[in-house]
């Protein structure tokens, strides 16, 4: 079966590309399948613009299509940057911008209060319309610089035990990560639909 992963992001494309490829789904990119439409994430939850997202492909390509939206939490600062993860520091910013923003506004945070958390949530449009939403975590704290060159995003200065995100390789990556928890989630709602004869 053919999904349709609603992002251009190159590193959310790999994850997806890995996790679902093994089960049989052929994963493709927006891009590929034609849409090449800018969509607005006008949701206050990170399920909500994973549905936008999602919705947007499927009603475009009438095909099954998958979107993640996710994001860091961070409790000293109220749960900041929220659904606001990929754009920090302004509409444009690149994964550098957004990591300085951090940091500066964590500065004078000592370790113990530094708690932080990713989260995902993905929606996936089967092809008869319905949704299916899958949501996973990943605690952690932030740390004082950046360290790794795996990852993508704010994956340099997340820390989980002794490692930053950056610094661990895919396979210790997927069977934490808050995606890998999230799309293991929807596998599981996948296979019960198969079953049930519904893919």
């Amino acid at each position: 079966m053919e999904i349709i992963i609603a992002s251009q992001n190159k590193g959310k494309l790999k994850e997806f590309d890995r996790m679902l490829s093994p089960l049989g789904f052929s994963v493709i990119s927006a891009k590929e399948a034609g849409f090449t439409e800018e969509v607005e994430e006008t949701g206050k939850t990170f399920a909500e613009n994973a549905e936008i997202k999602a919705r947007a492909v499927f009603n475009a390509c009438h095909r099954a299509a998958v979107a993640d939206d996710s994001g860091l939490e961070v409790d000293a600062l109220n749960g900041a940057p929220g659904v606001y993860t990929a754009r920090y520091a302004g509409e444009h910013a690149a994964d550098d911008d957004n990591i300085k923003k951090l940091l500066s506004e964590l500065e004078e945070i000592p370790q113990e209060k530094r708690t932080a958390r990713f989260v995902s949530a993905i929606c996936c449009i089967l092809e008869n319309g319905e949704a299916l939403f899958a949501v996973g975590t990943c605690e952690g704290i932030i740390g004082f610089e950046k360290r790794g060159e795996n990852g993508f995003g704010y994956d340099p200065v997340f820390m989980v035990g002794e490692k930053s995100f950056a610094e661990l390789d895919s396979g210790e990556k997927d069977s934490i990560s808050h995606r890998g928890r999230a799309l293991r989630e929807l596998l599981s709602l996948l296979e019960e639909k198969k079953k049930e004869g519904f893919l």
